[in-house]
Order: C-alpha cells, then sequence, then structure tokens
C-alpha cells in the first residue's frame, strides 16, 4: 500500500461489524427500575451472533500468508523468530452463515487460501470440517461449505443503504481471546486506493477490528450482514480505528456466481476510463459534479466497440445502478461474467444514448520486464488467468542469456510475491517490480514446487529456498 506502507495487514478470526446501515433501527430499550430504560445492543447480538463462526486452517507457513503471527511481516513487526521453510501451521480466521440450509460460510479468501484442511467452530462448539466450494482472490472473498444440523444465518442486508455516520458493533475474536464485542460508526464509504489485490469498494469503520476478525460480518442494528471484514490500517499490525469491509452486495453477487460455477469467470469491456474530472466537465458543459466514468481508450473488436462506444463518451449508468466514478463502473464491470450483457446509459454531445454490451474473455495483456527494472531484462510476463491454481503473473517467453535468465527465472514460472508483497494481478506486479533497482526477491512456482529468487545487479540469483 503506498499510501501507509507496512501498516496494511490482512486480519483474521471470527469478527461481527454491526453497521447501522439504518440508524432508524434504533437501540433496543430495556426496562429499568426508573421508567427511563436502558439502551442495550444485546438483542442483536443476541440474533446474529450463531451466525458468526471461527475458522482453523492447517497450511504450509510458506503458503499461508495473513495470519497472525504467522504472517512474516507481522512476525518481524512483534520481534517473532522466522518460520523454518518446510513447517505446517495452524492459521485463525472467520465465516459468516448465508444459508444455514445449504450450510455455505462466507469468508475471506486470504483466510482460507493454499489450506488443505479447514475447521468451522460454531457458537456452540461444535467443530465441522468445512470444504471450499469456491473462492475469488480479486474480492477476496471465499465459500465454503460445512454439514451441521442447526445452522443460524445471517441475512444479507443491502450496503448500498449505508452512510457515513451509521453505528457499528464488532462481534469476534480477535487475538484468540474469545467471542468479543466493539461499537463504532460507519467513517467512510468507497474506499479505494488501498493497495489491497484486485476490488476495492471498502466500508471503513472506526469499531475496532484486530488480527484475528478477517472473514467475520458487518451487520446493521435490524441484524442484515451489510460487509465482510478484509483488512485495516494501523502500526504493528493493531487497531488504531481504520478498519475496511467488502460491502454486502459485492458478496453477494460473488457469492452467487460461486455457487452456481465455483469461480467468477470475469468478461471484459475493453473499455479504457477516467474520472470525470471538474476540468472535463466544464469542457462538455455538464452540471458541477456529474457523476461518471469517461471513455479514453477502445479496444479493437471488444465489447466496446460493439456496442458503438466512442472516445468522450460518458457512462452514466451500468444495468440500472448508477455509476459514481471509475472505480465504481470498474467494480460494477468486475461483477459481470463472459457472455453477461452491460446495458450502458452514456451521454454524447449533452444526448443521453443506450447501448448494450457484451463481456467478452480478457485479452492477454504482457509486460516486458526490462522495461519494469533491468533486473528482468528478457522475460515477458502475463496475468494468470482467473481460477488459476497459482495465482500471480507468469513467465511467457524468456531470452536465454538475459538478465533474468541468468537470475533463475525459467519461462512457465509463476510470481505470487515481490519483495514478500503477494501479487494476484499485472498491477500489482507492475507497481512493485517498477521499485526495484538494486535488488529484488520472488516467490514463484515453478512446475508446483516453490522457490525463493533472490536477484542483485551484481550477480546471478539462484533459489534460494525450495518448499514442498
Amino acid at each position: 500500500m503506498s499510501r501507509f506502507p507496512a501498516l496494511l495487514f490482512p486480519v483474521l478470526t471470527v469478527a461481527v461489524l454491526l453497521s447501522a446501515a439504518e440508524t432508524r433501527a434504533g437501540i433496543p430499550i430495556l426496562p429499568s427500575a426508573n421508567g427511563l430504560g436502558i439502551p442495550t445492543l444485546s438483542p442483536i447480538i443476541k440474533k446474529v451472533a450463531a451466525g458468526v463462526v471461527s475458522i482453523v486452517v492447517r497450511a504450509p507457513a510458506a503458503e499461508q500468508q495473513g495470519v497472525i503471527f504467522e504472517d512474516p511481516m507481522l512476525r518481524q513487526l512483534f520481534g517473532l523468530p522466522a518460520l523454518p521453510p518446510g513447517s505446517e501451521i495452524f492459521a485463525g480466521g472467520s465465516g459468516v452463515i448465508i444459508d444455514a440450509r445449504q450450510g455455505y460460510i462466507i469468508t475471506n479468501n486470504h483466510v482460507v487460501e493454499n489450506a488443505d484442511q479447514i475447521t468451522v467452530t460454531l457458537l456452540d462448539g461444535r467443530q465441522v470440517p468445512a470444504m471450499l466450494e469456491g473462492a475469488d482472490p480479486d474480492t477476496d472473498i471465499a465459500l465454503l461449505k460445512v454439514r451441521a444440523d442447526n445452522l443460524s444465518e445471517v441475512a444479507l442486508g443491502d450496503s448500498d443503504r449505508l452512510e457515513v455516520g451509521d453505528f457499528v458493533l464488532a462481534i469476534g475474536n480477535p487475538f484468540g481471546v474469545g467471542q468479543t464485542v466493539t461499537s463504532g460508526i460507519v467513517s467512510g464509504l468507497r474506499r479505494t486506493g488501498m493497495g489491497l489485490d484486485g476490488f476495492e469498494d471498502f466500508i471503513q469503520t472506526d469499531a475496532s477490528i484486530n488480527p484475528g476478525n478477517s472473514g467475520g460480518a458487518l451487520v446493521n442494528l435490524s441484524g442484515e450482514l451489510v460487509g465482510i471484514n478484509s483488512a485495516i490500517v494501523g502500526p504493528n499490525g493493531g487497531n488504531v480505528g481504520i478498519g475496511f469491509a467488502i460491502p454486502s452486495n459485492m458478496v453477494r453477487a460473488i457469492a452467487a456466481q460461486l455457487v452456481k460455477y465455483g469461480a467468477v469467470d470475469r468478461g471484459e469491456l475493453g473499455l479504457g476510463m477516467a474520472s470525470l474530472t471538474p476540468e472535463l466537465a466544464q469542457k462538455w458543459r455538464l452540471a458541477p459534479g456529474q457523476p461518471g466514468a469517461v471513455a479514453t481508450r477502445i479496444e479493437p473488436n471488444s465489447g466496446a466497440e460493439r456496442a458503438g462506444l466512442k472516445l468522450g463518451d460518458i457512462v452514466t449508468e451500468i444495468n440500472g445502478a448508477v455509476v459514481r466514478d471509475v472505480q465504481d463502473l470498474r467494480n460494477k464491470l468486475g461483477l459481470l461474467r463472459v457472455g453477461d450483457v452491460a446495458l450502458l446509459t452514456v451521454q454524447r454531445d449533452g444526448r443521453p444514448m443506450r447501448m448494450k454490451a457484451i463481456m467478452l474473455e480478457p485479452s492477454l495483456k504482457t509486460v516486458d520486464g526490462g522495461q519494469l527494472t533491468s533486473l528482468l531484462e528478457g522475460a515477458l510476463f502475463a496475468a494468470t488467468p482467473s481460477g488459476a491454481r497459482d495465482r500471480g503473473v507468469e513467465v511467457m517467453t524468456l531470452r536465454a542469456g538475459s538478465q533474468a535468465w541468468n537470475s533463475g527465472l525459467r519461462e512457465g514460472d509463476v510470481v505470487t510475491a515481490v519483495n514478500q508483497k503477494r501479487v494476484t494481478g499485472m498491477d500489482l506486479f507492475i507497481g512493485e517490480s517498477g521499485k526495484a533497482a538494486q535488488n529484488l526477491t520472488l516467490n514463484i512456482t515453478r512446475d508446483g514446487e516453490k522457490l525463493l529468487l533472490s536477484i542483485r545487479t551484481s550477480e546471478s540469483a539462484t533459489p534460494k529456498a525450495a518448499i514442498p
């Protein structure tokens, strides 16, 4: 995260954020001896607590990321020794039951990623094995399934109705101390630019969230799920009142695809976009504050070109939903699969127009490593497909005798982390690699084997560690 270096950490375990999407719901009042009544959140907590579960994951230490005390960054910050290669760890996380009859549980992808065993602990103490039904790293959402009787679910609410200032509560198991309740408000909405993977449209809250809370539920005063906890900003991995949750409407859309297909097969519109700045609004004689995103690039033979979009068109709606800005449009497009229809409303020369675009298969985009840093000269990279077993950036071609070749890279290698920062897409790979001038550390996967590659300007690198 560029603006908060080394301060943004994934968070794990049981946590429920109660975000009052509607303060109108009010805080329950218990009768008292003086007749004035006692405000309490206990009835709301009792309503949702059984729908929030604890998750324990078994995974190789080098595979599991974002784990309390097992995360390399957290271990360094807390002064703990590094875990030996090949060791196995048990990691904590949280989940929310969204379908009691089917046994479906939503959690963060980073909680269960690379797990070889997942166990769910219910509020009543029962421990049941869970199966990973599907995951979407780009939104950090995963779907689990358990077989158990008498489950309690948390109803999905409408995160679009949240407002800044709505009250929030958190129920969770931070640092493994046991189920804990905290409170706060919604501090911000539609937060982006956090430097996390994939699509960002976070709810920000000051309700206390700590390592041990990822995958927990954000609920309103009606006991409805409005978000899933995902990340915090704070020194030493602790809470300072800045936490982020994935909106429930994004969760709902992704969960539906994971239930049906087990993965998200995202389509591509082939549209380059920019936010509608005041300068652009004035240029096109639009009202101040006009929402929308401006088309700045139309890729040949793309869904955008076939639909009739032109440079300078302002996309104001998609499938009936208002487009606030470029990030909002990107997030909405990110919920559509290959073959889905995007009904667009655009403004062209001051006139509204409607057009139908079909989401197509993403085109393969490659990046020349030498344009990023001399350390990667000779290698051509492309992002791995959505749903690939190893998420990251793959070495597509490699010139023998080049700097990248001499450093130990080979065709087919998948780069999963750069300088200990996880990479699940091209943008993150470009950003991290572009910072490297003298040395570069790459986590790669080669034929199912995990390697750590150290590249320096003065010497060729060789794999330093192999993890089975």
